[in-house]
């Protein structure tokens, strides 16, 4: 069975961090959706404009995972919106993968509650936005139970790997690794 993934695009998202996953997800045989937060064409937060697919009131399905890329303001737009904390809820309470990136862990995840009891990271200044209930980590990439967080743009290409192996799984995460010239 193919599995789901949902990409939320607020404006002023990284853009690295919103493609570089959909990218290789797509690589790896998982069906990528585009939901913008407020409207189709988003802008990121160098200016570069994308057409999502829907809009996050448009989209019916429940994914296999989501994905919350940063940014600013897009991660500050993500944290703002009731939607994204209802659906953020409700697919940890199904043991869902919920992906979050740079800013996104700090501002969006972390005001849920679904990081507490848990390692995470976040872009550099923005663990203080993590309460004593989170465990703060400097690693590029950081795997706790269904909550993948990752550090920003340099660290996007590790997230979505380890995005890859949780859905697919290693060895698919592997091959997609030596097919894009990556060190192994």
């Amino acid at each position: 069975m193919v599995k789901k993934v949902l990409v939320i695009l607020a404006e002023g998202f990284e853009e690295i961090e919103a493609i570089t996953p959909v990218d290789v997800l797509r690589r790896a045989g998982v069906e990528v959706t585009l939901a913008g937060l407020s409207a189709r064409t988003v802008s990121g937060a160098h200016g570069v404009k994308f057409q999502a697919d829907v809009t996050l009131d448009e989209y019916r399905d429940l994914p296999d995972a989501i994905i919350l890329p940063g940014g600013m303001p897009g991660a500050q737009n993500l944290a703002e919106s009731k939607k994204v904390a209802e659906l953020i809820k409700k697919m940890n309470a199904q043991k869902k993968v919920v992906g979050a990136i740079c800013a996104a862990p700090a501002l969006a995840l972390a005001p849920t509650g679904i990081l507490d009891g848990k390692r995470a990271t976040c872009y550099p200044g923005f663990e203080k936005n993590f309460s004593s209930a989170i465990t703060f980590s400097k690693d590029r990439v950081v795997r706790d139970g269904n909550i993948i967080t990752s550090r920003g743009p340099g660290s996007a290409l590790e997230f979505a790997l380890e995005l890859v192996e949780q859905l697919v799984g290693c060895e698919k995460a592997k091959k997609l690794s030596e097919a894009m010239l990556l060190k192994t």
